[in-house]
């Protein structure tokens, strides 16, 4: 019998499930299970349960709810945590410590932090602070003892505020409680939407709990003092839960309560509890309606002085917004209008082949319009046409935001593609970098910008995880890879070949692409990498394909590389595709580009020279020296020697790139831009969509010139 069994819930929260699950097999303490209380067989949240589960004797799946787990659970005692709950380091041995000393306790409360959603100064609240007859303390804070709850047949209530169904009759019947000081669990708080305003039903349901609780409170003829604790607390959630929507019925239940149940003697405090004593539901709503619109006012009034200092063009796009959604419209935009490009560009090529009855418009800048497709129709960001498509579109795919002054109408459907993995720090995970969080401005809007999205596309979990915590809005995640990515496995030898030539790329040589990313703070890149030494000490067999224009403005040096024919400047080419598939191994620091080019099983090496400065700067969300898709070099030196020995592609090499297309590649096949449209412009159901091919089933589009490794393997990609 293990000495916890601990809990995991995580129903439509697959995302943050894997950090759950990775604090509490960490636990220095190992005499533990792990239980896993999923959605039904087959969802994204039971995917992750499996494949954790396979490689850990110590997990347990159960579908179901905390209910099922608790069933299952073997433990002395038991744990139950959320997929936005994590275990401390040394959170269970602090806590068998604890009950080491205090012996065989029916409860003990866990001191604990809570994280608000925007990733600020978490809260701690003490194990001991509070009333103890307080039944919304949470439950994810708890560690229970399992022959007590037996004992006394407690078990999870089915439906809404199970919660207070639960904690209620366990705060009845226990009898031996204590307290841990030590912080033991760390909850991240989801971010409050609409869709948390409780149903009718659920508003019966939570009188249903109270109702019970008050009852069996009668049985035990408590003291006063408790019983008129216990009163105010479960009144406490009933108030809160009508301010939030309160429905004549609902009010009027309570009320019943609150006089049948209030204990003798007890002083009705506060205005709205006098009001609910009462019966009062007229002045109640009226109460609440004034307090919302003294707030809806002062929100206005911000988002109006927003508005005038932007100078947003609002008056037509106000009389078009008035129409009618065009059922047939769909709205496409990449980098802030830079042009046909990334996911954006993929899903629309696909959308003309599998969805001609819907228009596909094109957002660009006016400087970029030139460069659009002459068969793809666009229009200008600004003008009074891209407000009114805008307007009437029933959908809409970027892979950034669009700007603030859109309004996401009722009926529209918005695809957030983004153009990465991330590695830095996105969203709200910014906010404890100032630097970075400075230049982002503000947060409020951006999650106003977040909250227009229906859908989210992610090409490996990682990223999914990472949109949930980043993005807390109420979105639906789209593990279909990334439409960009799709020519890595359609496109063909010869496209290859005619690109190489297109980019003047000799035929002897080996290319190797240089894309590094962009810096939050000052850098002398010049300095720090001379990229014409480097391409001199390569020797004749190398050609380097850069793609930064910076390093080129007055640099003699690097001018006389690119007439040697050793440098060749591909920046300004758009294709970012085309020139992964021309290159035969890829260069680069922490640019996103990394976890795309992953997927030509081609080599990769990391130039990470200023690696500290920047995870120290910007922020990341894993250690990338520690878990890199190929060889690291930490000197321009190194990055030589990589190269000449032929290190670049050897067998070392081809490991690490395995793991880490293992890790970052698990949803890029070539099929990611049919996903997408059959799944939004056609309205398919999940099953019905192509599946994954395995990784080790897929075939990339080989290399030109195909990297031999100096082990046992024989780097020749096959078709």
């Amino acid at each position: 019998m293990p000495r916890f069994s601990v809990i995991v819930t995580a129903q439509g929260l697959a995302g943050r499930l894997p950090t759950a699950l990775d604090s509490v097999l960490a636990q220095s303490f190992t005499d533990f299970e792990l239980i896993t209380a999923h959605d039904t067989p087959g969802s994204p949240a039971a995917t992750v349960a499996d494949e954790y589960a396979a490689g850990d004797p110590r997990i347990v799946r159960t579908p179901g709810s905390r209910a099922e787990g608790m069933h299952a659970a073997t433990g002395t005692y038991l744990l139950f945590l959320n997929a936005t709950d994590v275990l401390t380091p040394g959170a269970l041995a602090a806590m068998d410590a604890r009950l080491q000393e205090t012996g065989e306790v029916d409860v003990l409360h866990l001191a604990h932090e809570r994280v608000p959603w925007w990733v600020g100064e978490p809260v701690a609240e003490g194990a001991a602070d509070g009333d103890p007859t307080d039944v919304r303390r949470p439950v994810w804070a708890t560690a229970y003892r399992r022959a007590f709850l037996s004992d006394h047949q407690l078990a999870f209530p089915e439906g809404h505020f199970t919660d207070i169904g639960w904690s209620g009759p366990v705060t009845l019947a226990a009898g031996r409680t204590a307290a841990l000081d030590t912080v033991c669990v760390r909850r991240h708080e989801r971010r409050p939407s609409g869709s948390d305003r409780p149903t009718p039903d659920a508003q019966r349901q939570l009188l249903d709990q109270v109702e019970l609780v008050l009852r069996r409170a009668a049985e035990q003829e408590l003291d006063q003092d408790t019983s008129r604790a216990l009163f105010d607390h479960l009144f406490a959630e009933v108030l809160d839960t009508a301010a939030t929507s309160c429905r004549r019925a609902f009010f009027r239940r309570a009320g019943r309560l609150y006089r049948r149940h209030r204990p003798a003697g007890h002083r009705t405090e506060g205005l709205r509890n006098r009001l609910l004593s009462r019966g009062a539901y007229a002045t109640f709503r009226a109460l609440l309606g004034a307090e919302r619109r003294t707030e809806q006012a002062r929100v206005f009034a911000a988002r109006a002085a927003r508005r005038w200092r932007r100078g947003r063009p609002s008056g037509p796009y106000r009389r078009y917004l008035r129409r009618p959604l065009d059922e047939n419209l769909a709205v496409y935009a990449a980098y802030w209008g830079r042009g046909y490009a990334c996911n954006p560009a993929a899903i629309h090529r696909k959308a003309r082949e599998l969805a001609p009855h819907i228009r596909s418009v094109f957002l660009v800048r006016e400087q970029d319009a030139a460069t659009m497709p002459e068969d793809v129709e666009s229009v200008v960001i600004g003008s009074r046409r891209y407000w009114e498509v805008l307007a009437r579109a029933k959908y809409t795919f970027n892979n950034v935001n669009f700007e603030t002054a859109m309004v996401k109408r009722p009926g529209s459907v918005h695809v957030q593609t983004h153009h990465g993995t991330p590695l830095k720090r996105m969203g709200v995970d910014q906010i404890e970098y100032r630097a970075v969080a400075a230049a982002t401005g503000s947060f409020g809007r951006l999650m106003e910008r977040a909250d227009r999205w229906d859908y989210s596309l992610s090409s490996n979990a990682h990223s999914t995880e990472v949109w949930s915590g980043a993005y807390p809005s109420a979105f639906t995640h789209l593990e279909y890879g990334y439409p960009r990515n799709d020519r890595f496995y359609t496109a063909d030898p010869a496209e290859v070949t005619t690109i190489r030539e297109r980019l003047g790329i000799p035929q002897d040589r080996v290319a190797l692409l240089y894309a590094p990313t962009y810096r939050d703070y000052p850098r002398d890149v010049s300095a720090q990498f001379d990229l014409a030494r480097f391409c001199a000490e390569l020797g004749p067999e190398f050609v380097v394909l850069l793609r930064a224009h910076y390093f080129l403005e007055g640099d003699a040096d690097l001018r006389q590389a690119v007439a040697s024919g050793r440098l060749i400047d591909v920046t300004a080419s758009r294709e970012t595709e085309d020139i992964c598939l021309a290159s035969d191994a890829l260069i680069t620091d922490y640019s996103s580009i990394m976890f795309d080019y992953a997927n030509l099983d081609r080599p990769i090496v990391t130039y990470a020279d200023d690696w500290d400065v920047y995870r120290d700067t910007r922020g990341v969300y894993f250690d990338l020296l520690a878990e890199p898709p190929g060889h690291v070099a930490r000197t321009q030196d190194e990055l030589i020697r990589v190269f000449t020995s032929g290190e670049w592609a050897d067998e070392r090499s081809a490991g690490l790139r395995d793991r880490f297309r293992e890790r970052f590649c698990r949803f890029d096949d070539g099929w990611a831009a049919e996903r997408v449209v059959r799944r939004v412009l056609l309205g398919q159901a999940e099953e019905e969509l192509p599946p994954v091919v395995p990784l080790h089933e897929r075939l990339p589009v080989p290399a030109a010139r195909p990297a031999v490794v100096t082990g046992s393997r024989t780097h020749t990609p096959a078709r």
